[in-house]
């Protein structure tokens, strides 16, 4: 597989849920593989397949289906599961805190003779998270919550943009932003440096994804 080009421009970032979609499981699968191919129809950069509660199968079977779907300019990112990522082709691995760490990810990739264009990102919450995945080896990381958000309310508070500048200021790799962001407050993302924003509802609840993606695009 010929994988997207590595990471230079801005990043608008799609991370998945299909669990707050409508209908059963089987209309839920059916809706979300429609929301990823709008979003990366639209300009959508990286797809971050995020769905937990899939056994290893479930996942592997979604994200060779949305690798086969997504145009070649689009990257797919498979949340915490590197087995799952590199045997359905994808262009990436995004780690949690409970995932195996980058070091050892970067290690099972070369013990494969693996690599290449193949992202290994991290997510962080603090300064100090995010420069200790930059020293691991980590291509990128995303930060966050930036703004309060129901979904990221487990990692705390709101970490604010002074707290994103800084990181941004302090690593070399690019900070993708996450958590609460709106059309509203993006501007303040890219105002405080950072590379890119990653969000659930921004990119899968829009009818209409290309506005969404053309007006982040106008920042």
């Amino acid at each position: 597989m010929s994988l997207p080009p590595p990471i230079r421009d801005f990043k608008l970032c799609y991370v998945t849920d299909r669990k707050s979609l409508p209908g059963s499981k089987d209309e839920q699968w059916r809706l979300l593989l429609a929301k990823i191919e709008r979003a990366a129809s639209a300009g959508t950069n990286w797809i971050q397949i995020r769905e937990k509660d899939l056994s290893g199968k479930e996942l592997c079977e979604l994200v060779l289906e949305v690798v086969r779907r997504a145009p070649g300019s689009c990257r797919i990112l498979v949340n915490d599961r590197l087995d799952v990522a590199l045997a359905a082709g994808a262009g990436g691995v995004h780690l949690g805190e409970k995932s195996i760490s980058v070091p050892e990810a970067r290690r099972l990739l070369h013990e494969r003779n693996l690599g290449g264009d193949f992202l290994i990102g991290a997510s962080v919450h603090s300064l100090d998270a995010a420069t200790t995945a930059e020293a691991a080896g980590a291509d990128y990381v995303i930060f966050g919550p930036v703004f309060e958000t129901p979904s990221k309310a487990k990692f705390g508070q709101a970490q604010g943009t002074e707290i994103l500048a800084e990181i941004c200021r302090r690593v070399s790799i690019p900070v993708i932003a996450i958590g609460g962001i709106t059309l509203e407050n993006a501007a303040q993302c890219v105002k405080a440096g950072a590379s890119g924003i990653a969000a659930i509802r921004m990119f899968q609840d829009p009818d209409d994804v290309n506005a969404i993606v053309q007006d982040l695009r106008a920042l």
